[in-house]
């Protein structure tokens, strides 16, 4: 068997194990969860508590986690998902009352993960206390994504490395533009 067959493999048995993993407790918090990084609601919140009550800090802050949440976006949502089509996982892996809201979009990469560890990258440069509460969050959405069977394993690490990319260059891009262009 291939490397990209054996990578494929494991991640389609991780993927069922955890879709079907799990007490009855996480079934009924797992559509909350869903629910709060819809639209990036739980970001938007976040970043508004954050410059509400942080002075200086937390403005930038939620300056920095909104701006690496939006590229992280375009770059899963716009550019990645465009590029890589890939199906969902099987709609007989996931239990039915999971697949009300199911996406009809590439599962490659995940656009939810990619924002959410954008987010939280980005706000941990600034002020690190409030990055690791996003960041212990944006696990908590990685592994929900393929807990309710929109995601594979791998599409949710892609989306994380999207997200923190994408931080990484909302950082660096003050100094570049400082450096090159002013």
């Amino acid at each position: 068997m291939g490397a990209m067959a054996s990578l494929r493999d494991r991640d389609h048995r991780l993927a069922r194990r955890t879709i079907a993993w799990g007490p009855r407790w996480l079934r009924r918090v797992a559509p909350a969860v869903e629910e709060a990084a819809e639209h990036t609601k739980l970001w938007w919140a976040a970043a508004g508590a954050m410059a509400a009550v942080g002075g200086w800090r937390g403005r930038t802050a939620a300056a920095a986690g909104v701006s690496a949440m939006a590229t992280a976006e375009v770059l899963s949502n716009g550019v990645v998902k465009q590029l890589y089509r890939r199906r969902r996982p099987p709609r007989e892996w996931v239990p039915p009352d999971d697949l009300r809201d199911r996406p009809d979009s590439s599962s490659f990469p995940s656009g939810h993960t990619a924002a959410a560890f954008g987010f939280a990258g980005a706000v941990a440069t600034v002020w690190p206390a409030a990055g690791a509460a996003c960041g212990a969050s944006a696990v908590t959405v990685a592994t929900q994504r393929v807990h309710s069977g929109a995601h594979y394993p791998t599409d949710v690490a892609a989306g994380g490395a999207i997200g923190l990319a994408a931080a990484a260059l909302v950082r660096a891009v003050p100094r570049l533009l400082r450096r090159y262009v002013l």
